[in-house]
Order: C-alpha cells, then structure tokens, then sequence
C-alpha cells in the first residue's frame, strides 16, 4: 500500500481514486495506517457482514477468513477493467496498474 501513496499523484493525473479495502475493522485501519506513517486515501473496511465485498469480486480466502491481495480497476460505469488476484506476499509493479488506465 505504500507504493499506492508514493505514486498517488500518478493516480490522480489518470482521473482514478485509490481505495484500500480489507476485511479488518476500522479501528484496526486506523492502526495500520498510523504505523506507516498515515496515508492519504481511503481505507474501506469490509467487516460486517465479513467479506462480503471480497467474496462479491472472488478474493476472499473461507478456509482463513481473510482476503487475498487483489488489485481491481473499475471503469467509470462500473464495470472491472481490470482483475488480478495473488498470492498475499507479493505486489504487483504500480505500472501494471497504470498500463491498463492508459488503455481505458
């Protein structure tokens, strides 16, 4: 997530909003991102009912209870653009992401 903020002004010249979305609570949220320092997007927190979000978009993980890390771009009309879900420890390159904005 910290690489999402160090290119936030990317994100915004593409006219797109980043959201981080989990299945912690808000209080949780709050912690995290004070232990890096504060961030400067949203994080949306998918608690009650747990994962319903995430199990709406396939990244929810039943057997553990958490999600996977997944990056989704969504169009202006509402539609994913973009899906890609992997294993927890790894993070896709923030250029990925800015590839397919260009192509929209």
């Amino acid at each position: 997530m910290p690489s999402y903020e160090a290119d936030l002004s990317r994100f915004e010249e593409a006219d797109t909003q980043v959201l981080g979305i989990s299945v912690d609570s808000i209080p949780s949220h709050v912690a995290w991102a004070k232990s890096l320092g504060g961030i400067s997007y949203d994080l949306l927190a998918d608690f009650n009912p747990k994962g319903d979000v995430a199990k709406a978009y396939g990244a929810y993980r039943d057997a553990d209870g958490i999600t996977e890390r997944a990056l989704f771009v969504v169009d202006k009309e509402g539609k994913v653009a973009y899906k890609d879900i992997h294993d927890i420890s790894k993070q896709p390159d923030n250029e990925e992401i800015f590839d397919v904005l260009r192509k929209l």
